[in-house]
């Protein structure tokens, strides 16, 4: 089994596939801190497989990689677009019919298949990595076989794509000026965070962002410090939003996520609370630090903004390994969030991995101030391409394109986060919604 330790990356983003052998070997990032992983089995030919792109998605080429791009796509528009896909979203390997037929015509049209493959009706090994191909693309789980959403990511029509391409040519080209040695690029609809040193990606990551109706904000700021073993107080947004109903439905909620319910200086009881009244919105609420438990996992990152959300762990790591990640109240969740605090610190003297490790082993809560603090892009950025060639779009997840596109994922397809044992928790987000 091919391991991808090495690459510091998740395994779960579609940007991290590398070549795995013809037979099926598994690719997965082992990590080693319980992150959520899915399988990547890629069939020949291995011209047509996803390789990890080092290009930041906010570069002067990717600037003219997605315009050379909307070039392309006026061309396909020109050429009448493609034919939608109907009756297809259960084929895999093996599956017979005029529906493969109609997969295989789709798959040439975007380069995702070659030509040469032909318009044979079975759905074969070349026919799995054009799917993956595209499902890498489209931000998708690579499994080779088609599915509801991928299906629905094939029929967005052609001129649409075309327009996204255009909108957000002018988005990249707005940070066309000096980002810095040293940034990080959150892109909310890809839920993807990216280090950048020098030009090029160091790490990669999946993301939790925030919820169609509780939005994680588009703003540039700085990274000035991490918050080891934080404890949580509960935003009062979240207090009437989630915490109350919680515990309208659960008396035990409070204790089983330990949080404690402070006033005047001292701790009362959930119990002698009026869970259905206007009381419980008085108390400030506090939880405790804790991996196991706390909303925030291990690492809290500072990143100084009026709408009040920052970045950081969580303890419920099974989400990113789904395709839809929209799931917080406004902050962003970052797996592998040890490889992502240690590069933040690289240039603050005293604070190297073992330190990192050192501070999270302690189960104290221990502050390191960044000496320069680090650049942080929140972009909104739906469609890119790479100096590859390869085009990427994602869903317009807050509907800011102005192009109605068609969402392909609309709700929550659990991979990883389905087997948590974790009890339900809510999670930390914009301090300032009402």
């Amino acid at each position: 089994m091919l391991k991808l330790a090495n690459l510091r990356v998740s395994a779960s983003l579609a940007l991290l596939a590398t070549a795995a052998a013809a037979t099926g070997a598994l690719a997965r990032d082992s990590g080693g801190f319980a992150q959520a992983e899915w399988a990547q089995d890629y069939a020949s030919p291995a011209a047509m497989q996803v390789q990890r792109s080092l290009t930041p998605i906010l570069s002067p080429q990717t600037v003219a990689a997605t315009e050379q791009m909307v070039e392309r796509y006026k061309e396909i528009v020109s050429r009448g677009g493609w034919r939608p896909v109907s009756g297809a979203d259960r084929l895999r390997v093996g599956a017979k019919g005029p529906a493969v037929a109609s997969v295989r015509q789709r798959l040439i049209v975007t380069g995702d298949l070659d030509p040469a493959a032909g318009t044979s009706g079975v759905f074969d090994s070349y026919v799995a990595a054009g799917v993956k191909r595209f499902q890498a693309r489209h931000g998708l789980s690579q499994t080779g076989a088609m599915s509801l959403a991928t299906q629905q990511a094939m029929n967005v029509p052609a001129d649409i794509r075309l327009r996204q391409l255009e909108i957000n040519a002018i988005r990249l080209r707005s940070y066309s000026g000096d980002l810095g040695r040293r940034f990080v690029i959150t892109n909310i609809p890809a839920a993807l965070v990216q280090t950048v040193e020098n030009g090029q990606v160091v790490t990669l990551h999946a993301a939790g962002v925030g919820k169609i109706d509780r939005q994680s904000p588009i703003m540039n700021t700085k990274a000035t410090q991490i918050n080891f073993n934080p404890t949580w107080t509960v935003p009062a947004s979240i207090v009437k939003k989630d915490l109350i109903p919680k515990m309208q439905k659960d008396p035990n909620y409070l204790t089983d996520n330990k949080i404690r319910i402070l006033s005047g200086g001292g701790e009362i009881s959930p119990k002698s609370v009026n869970w259905f009244s206007d009381e419980g919105t008085r108390y400030t609420y506090r939880q405790d630090s804790g991996a196991d438990f706390n909303s925030m996992g291990i690492v809290r990152i500072n990143i100084p903004n009026p709408y009040g959300v920052f970045m950081h762990d969580t303890n419920t790591k099974g989400v990113f390994g789904d395709d839809f990640r929209f799931i917080s109240s406004g902050c962003v969740r970052v797996q592998n969030v040890r490889e992502y605090i240690t590069w933040l610190l690289k240039d603050t003297p005293g604070w190297g991995r073992e330190q990192v490790e050192q501070a999270i082993e302690s189960g104290k809560r221990v502050d390191a101030t960044l000496t320069q603090p680090v650049p942080v892009y929140w972009t909104y950025i739906t469609a890119w391409s790479t100096p590859d060639g390869l085009v990427q779009f994602r869903d317009d997840i807050y509907k800011r394109d102005g192009v109605n596109v068609p969402s392909t994922i609309s709700a929550p397809t659990p991979v990883a986060s389905a087997e948590s044992t974790v009890p339900e928790s809510f999670e930390p987000g914009d301090e300032e919604a009402n």
